[in-house]
């Protein structure tokens, strides 16, 4: 086992540095091996035919810049193993942040634990944040909104494996048919498309190739389209001070605050990740 995890550290190095060599390295012979990952270098283990085998498949697909969490089939997100496929984004630790921002400000400003509380997590994917939020509120009713049916199929997975008790709506924020038309939401929290199409020049070719392009980009000529849209959602559905919160493209924190101003939007925060960029915003509904 030793020997293969430096022949895999020296082939990975090859398209990614150290650090990132290693993590990918340890999360596989974590789940391969069933090893922890500061076990790998002490145990002396033989490897089977089988679990050699394995393990060189997987190089194979890492060499190719396949993501390491589609080729295993899973994520952790805050706290939690999530299924994906390239029908879903792989959660982001910026996210995670979100979510504890979330939490956070639900219970600064929601003190009783009133059953009829419900929050929409707009642009769901793999149901990461709705079914996170749902664990940490479980007394509110959570709801999870795509268009992609493939990505619903994935989010649903994930409930019922997680035991969160998440409903899941079928729509386009840009095009909403609002099924739930009577549906008010205390939250509205999204993580939507937000980077620009031109950006594809700097990223890497893992994101690129595999990831789902659509739940990335949006077009040069309007970043805002999902926020404005979902804006605009937010001022019809969401209730009288209620929350929306974003995770945001860093470079446009200014338009965000002028266009959710512009609305009306109150007690309006930018606010930076742990490497200090604008990445969320809060607001409250008038």
């Amino acid at each position: 086992m030793q020997k293969a995890y430096q022949f895999y550290l020296e082939k990975l190095q090859t398209i990614y540095n150290l650090d990132e060599a290693k993590a990918i390295a340890n999360n596989v012979f974590e789940e391969v091996m069933l090893v922890k990952s500061h076990q790998i270098k002490i145990l002396n283990i033989d490897l089977s035919e089988e679990e050699e085998a394995n393990l060189m498949d997987i190089l194979e697909r890492l060499l190719t810049h396949e993501p390491i969490q589609y080729i295993l089939g899973n994520a952790w997100f805050y706290g939690n193993k999530f299924s994906v496929t390239p029908d879903v984004l792989i959660p982001r630790s910026e996210t995670e942040e979100l979510v504890e921002l979330v939490i956070g400000r639900i219970k600064e400003n929601f003190k009783n634990e009133n059953p009829n509380f419900q929050l929409i997590d707009i642009g769901t994917g793999s149901g990461c944040i709705a079914i996170s939020l749902k664990l940490a509120l479980p007394q509110w009713k959570v709801f999870g909104l795509d268009k992609s049916n493939n990505a619903l199929t994935i989010a649903k997975q994930n409930a019922k494996s997680l035991n969160a008790d998440v409903q899941f709506i079928e729509d386009d924020i840009l095009n909403i048919q609002q099924r739930e038309t009577t549906q008010f939401f205390d939250v509205i929290i999204s993580n939507p498309p937000y980077i620009l199409e031109q950006e594809q020049l700097t990223m890497s070719k893992n994101v690129l190739s595999f990831e789902p392009l659509e739940a990335l980009f949006v077009a040069n000529n309007s970043p805002l389209i999902f926020y404005e849209a979902i804006a605009n959602y937010a001022m019809q559905y969401l209730k009288k001070d209620g929350f929306l919160f974003f995770e945001i493209n860093q470079v446009f924190g200014a338009e965000m605050l002028k266009m959710l101003a512009d609305k009306g939007f109150l007690e309006i925060a930018l606010l930076k990740d742990i490497n200090q960029n604008d990445r969320m915003i809060s607001c409250r509904k008038a």
